[in-house]
């Protein structure tokens, strides 16, 4: 049994340490930002408890710090959290069966990361629930861990610097690097980006990426569809 337990255990570490190596620096420029956006180590560490979503957390803290209703903050997150939808939908399939108290503790570990990770291994084989929880969890750890520590160190490094105020930017620059995968999705991502600015400079507040995220994404769903009806 513990033998059966401990290979478990190694076999989802084994997977996941690259995820956590990963999260570390994100997690602490995070947590510093958090901190300079005037988040306390506990709030910070309570976010990452309770949202564990990297893009939605540095979203919460760019508007918080402008200033953004919480409103705005939360259909904001929302929206960007929303293809937890389709990934939860395609890890239903090697879960089918599962108990709904292990689905609960599953599903609130899903990330980009893992989900790739378990998914890939499951198509595989030889892949389990038991070590695609471990990945989860593993995950959630470091995260909590590497966003709390730069939210205690966060006092101790002056604004600006070692570029941390360009965390945000660069990551979801890269984020959307890694998505362009056809001319429709650059046309998408620069509609996102003009509209972003342009309603940015005409109506002030907060609501410009709710705005801009929702307009562009229904433009490229309309371009995609007009793009099958001419095949």
């Amino acid at each position: 049994m513990h033998g059966k337990a401990n290979s478990i255990l190694h076999d989802g570490l084994a997977a996941a340490w690259p995820i956590c190596f990963g999260y570390f620096p994100i997690g602490l420029a995070l947590g510093v930002l958090g901190q300079q956006a005037g988040l306390g180590p506990a709030a910070v560490a309570l976010m990452s408890a309770l949202v564990f979503a990297g893009s939605a957390q540095f979203i919460a803290v760019a508007m918080l710090g402008s200033g953004a209703s919480v409103t705005a903050i939360i259909l904001t997150t929302f929206i960007v959290n929303l293809r937890h939808l389709l990934m939860s939908s395609a890890l239903a399939v090697p879960l089918r069966g599962v108990s709904r108290p292990f689905l609960l503790l599953f599903a609130y570990g899903i990330t980009d990361e893992s989900f790739a990770v378990n998914m890939t291994r499951f198509r595989q084989g030889a892949w389990d629930r038991w070590r695609a929880l471990v990945v989860h969890h593993a995950a959630n750890s470091s995260w909590i861990a590497a966003t709390l520590l730069g939210a205690l160190v966060g006092n101790l490094i002056p604004q600006g610097a070692f570029g941390i105020d360009y965390a945000l930017p660069a990551m979801f620059i890269a984020l959307l690097v890694l998505q362009l995968r056809s001319r429709i999705h650059l046309l998408t991502g620069l509609f996102a980006a003009a509209g972003a600015v342009g309603w940015k400079l005409l109506v002030p507040g907060g609501t410009y990426i709710v705005v801009a995220a929702v307009a562009a994404a229904t433009a490229g769903y309309l371009l995609r569809r007009r793009r099958e009806v001419r095949r």
